[in-house]
């Protein structure tokens, strides 16, 4: 079921979701919401190989992290 969310913004704010909306053809509810889920989709969350990317470099994190804490390491300077 659909719920109803009130936001305040400001008068600047509120242009720029009105512009975008028309620019869309859509409803500024319906383009808030779709801009909302497109950041959360885009920038929340990591997509497979970006996570591979991560798990991969995480061994040598691990790594880099203990020589930190046992002293292992010098200041270049």
């Amino acid at each position: 079921m659909a719920k109803t969310v009130t936001i305040r913004v400001d008068d600047d704010v509120y242009s720029m979701f009105k512009h975008a909306a028309d620019g869309q053809k859509r409803t500024m509810s319906n383009f808030i919401e779709y801009a909302a889920l497109t950041y959360l989709v885009n920038d929340m969350y990591v997509d497979d190989h970006e996570m591979q990317d991560i798990l991969k470099n995480s061994a040598d994190l691990k790594s880099g992290l203990s020589d930190a804490m046992h002293g292992r390491y010098s200041i270049l300077g």
